[in-house]
């Protein structure tokens, strides 16, 4: 298939449910799907963090945002009910590793009963969503720890409550899919579901603890040098757009060709990109400048992976999705980012113009 880019026709006018738009993927998606003409309806937590881009890119100005928790059942229905999106992006989730560890209540709570929550309510409106998109992780895959990059039909697992909980949320959107919206029968029921399994994605605007690069450019902002804990550890590094490009082709390709858009599907780099945190960061610190270095922290740590790869050829084959920036051009835009919010710039008009350039680099 051609490559295909996403079409600001589909969307203008197109009534979007998008949970976690606090977040920072969600952040990005709202004024993305703004931009594209879209009516949102955000449903999420408060934006949390010193500096949230939520805030700082005004995006509750571009969108109706509703304060609430996907661990209440009623009030998410409630919103699905009154509000009769046609599209629901889900991806209000606990999204760090560490905390899980602190917190596995609390991540399982959020990240696979809030799912349950959602598609529950879902099947019970009367009017149902056309497309329900639920965002999980790449470390929802049975880890094996090898470089054979994980496929869609690859089992699900994990060793850390976090990677557990988005295994799980995969289980319980493939339960209710079989149980309720099977694909071959969209025209009786109404509602393709399908999940998204992105990798590790790097982007302005980003301040949870606990994450590489927000650790590492906080750091540089602050004039001292980061530790990095685990610096061999190799990831599927992708700017944040990426895979937001990937989300919502997969919902234009859903209303299309219903039957072959539910399921699994990964969003990743080409394995070229797939590269150790050290790669990452000593990239970090060229691009930063002001001879910003890092140390290596060789504290023990809780258990992550080392090794995590994913195959998106099911993408790229389907969808004629594609990766648009290579690794070097995600650090450069993630760097120029933080470097604005240092300047002072208008960080609303910075994050809108780096989705044009995205736009108009896969336009032509």
């Amino acid at each position: 298939m051609a490559d295909l880019d996403v079409n600001p026709a589909f969307w203008r006018g197109k009534r979007v449910l998008l949970t976690g738009h606090t977040g920072f993927k969600g952040s990005w998606l709202a004024l993305w799907l703004n931009a594209l003409g879209a009516e949102v309806v955000g449903y999420a937590l408060p934006a949390e963090g010193e500096h949230p881009l939520y805030d700082l890119a005004r995006v509750g100005e571009t969108l109706t945002s509703l304060e609430g928790d996907v661990r209440d059942a009623e009030s998410l229905a409630r919103v699905v009910r009154e509000h009769q999106p046609e599209v629901v992006l889900h991806l209000a989730a606990q999204a760090l590793v560490r905390t899980s560890y602190r917190e596995p209540l609390e991540t399982y709570a959020t990240n696979v009963m809030g799912t349950v929550h959602l598609l529950d309510a879902v099947r019970r409106g009367p009017d149902r969503p056309r497309v329900v998109l639920c965002v999980t992780s790449d470390k929802c895959y049975q880890n094996r720890e090898t470089d054979v990059p994980y496929r869609e039909d690859d089992p699900l697992g994990g060793a850390d409550p976090y990677s557990s909980s988005k295994g799980c949320a995969e289980l319980v959107t493939a339960a209710y899919r079989s149980s309720y919206f099977p694909p071959d029968r969209v025209a009786q029921h109404g509602a393709v579901v399908a999940s998204a399994r992105a990798g590790n994605v790097i982007g302005g605007g980003d301040w949870a603890t606990d994450r590489l690069v927000v650790d590492v450019l906080s750091a540089y902002l602050a004039n001292r040098t980061p530790h990095i804990r685990n610096p061999r550890a190799v990831r599927p590094w992708q700017f944040v757009l990426e895979p937001l490009a990937g989300y919502l082709q997969l919902v234009e390709h859903a209303f299309d060709e219903p039957e072959n858009a539910a399921g699994g599907w990964n969003f990743g780099p080409a394995l070229a990109d797939c590269q150790p945190v050290s790669y990452l960061v000593d990239r970090l610190a060229a691009a930063w400048g002001d001879g910003a270095s890092w140390h290596h922290d060789r504290q023990e740590h809780v258990h992550e992976a080392q090794l995590l790869l994913l195959d998106a050829s099911k993408a790229r084959r389907e969808l004629g999705w594609r990766p648009r920036y290579a690794l070097n051009d995600a650090i450069e835009h993630t760097v120029a980012w933080y470097r604005a919010f240092q300047r002072g710039d208008d960080l609303a008009a910075f994050t809108r113009r780096q989705i044009g350039a995205y736009q108009q680099l896969a336009a032509a």
